[in-house]
């Protein structure tokens, strides 16, 4: 649930008093943009990623995006303070309001910029995933671009949830693996650890690109592969990432008994990745400490 105060549009007010409109034709039509990203003591984890990923994807979408990192860095940390989080998740979102035929005349900027922060979902330290065939589609203009219009995520989550299942495991057109609605997936086998590429419709997730950046000095072999669900079925150890869990094993799919001993590889990942997020976060504090 999200916390009491809300940045939007250069005010920060009490969630109550945020108005939205239904002449915002982005906000009706699912025209616009968001990113979720993990609070560490206070420290919104690889701002810079999620800004990057943010900036591309507004281009991509033709969505108006006259915002500043830092000043957009300023105000989320407004929020973080108003809501007193050093532990959580934050959310940032653009939606394109001066757009189409069913927008109002109202006085609005052409984008509105929204910051809401919320404590950590819940979750399993080993999670069970369902299967969804076509839940992707790979050869979309839209294929990896994180916008407002989620329906075919929560959906198919929800649908996994109602099975006593934790996430859904997202095939494309091909039948390929692409990723989970709110995670990315990897799996261990011949002694490497393998991910879906962009090409098979997953979103470039943050979490995921720091696990292929750090894998080689964690001494393990992490490479994009195309992967079909008997490559999970069959592999020695599945896991997933995301901003709010951060790498979580998998120990079924589809009915499929995953193995979940202690695998090295994993274990090295993950003591890599919490060393990256220890390193990022003491120098993010260093910084803030000289301003």
């Amino acid at each position: 649930m999200i916390h009491r105060v809300v940045f939007h549009n250069g005010r920060m007010l009490p969630i109550e008093e945020v108005r939205l409109s239904p002449g915002q034709a982005g906000l009706m039509s699912g025209w616009g943009l968001f990113t979720t990203m993990r609070i560490i003591e206070g420290i919104p984890f690889a701002f810079e990623r999620h800004w990057k990923r943010l900036s591309r994807d507004a281009q991509k979408i033709h969505c108006p995006f006259p915002f500043l990192e830092e000043t957009v860095r300023g105000q989320l940390n407004e929020v973080l303070r108003a809501n007193h989080v050093r532990e959580g998740c934050a959310r940032i979102y653009a939606i394109y309001n001066q757009v189409g035929f069913w927008r109002s005349d109202e006085d609005m900027p052409v984008a509105d910029l929204l910051i809401c922060s919320s404590d950590l979902p819940p979750h399993r330290e080993q999670v069970r995933l369902a299967l969804r065939e076509h839940g992707r589609h790979a050869a979309s203009p839209l294929a990896g671009v994180k916008v407002t219009s989620w329906l075919n995520n929560v959906w198919n989550l929800y649908e996994a949830q109602q099975g006593g299942y934790d996430e859904v495991v997202l095939l494309n057109e091909r039948g390929e693996v692409a990723e989970c609605t709110a995670a990315n997936i990897f799996c261990v086998r011949e002694g490497r650890v393998l991910t879906p590429p962009l090409s098979s419709g997953c979103l470039e997730g943050v979490t995921r690109g720091v696990v292929l950046e750090i894998g080689a000095g964690a001494g393990v072999p992490v490479e994009e592969r195309t992967l079909r669900p008997e490559d999970l079925y069959s592999a020695d150890g599945v896991f997933i990432s995301s901003t709010n869990r951060g790498v979580i094993a998998a120990g079924e799919i589809n009915g499929h008994k995953i193995a979940t001993a202690p695998i090295p590889m994993m274990q090295k990942l993950e003591q890599a990745f919490s060393a990256y997020v220890r390193e990022y976060v003491e120098s993010r504090t260093a910084a803030s400490g000289k301003r």
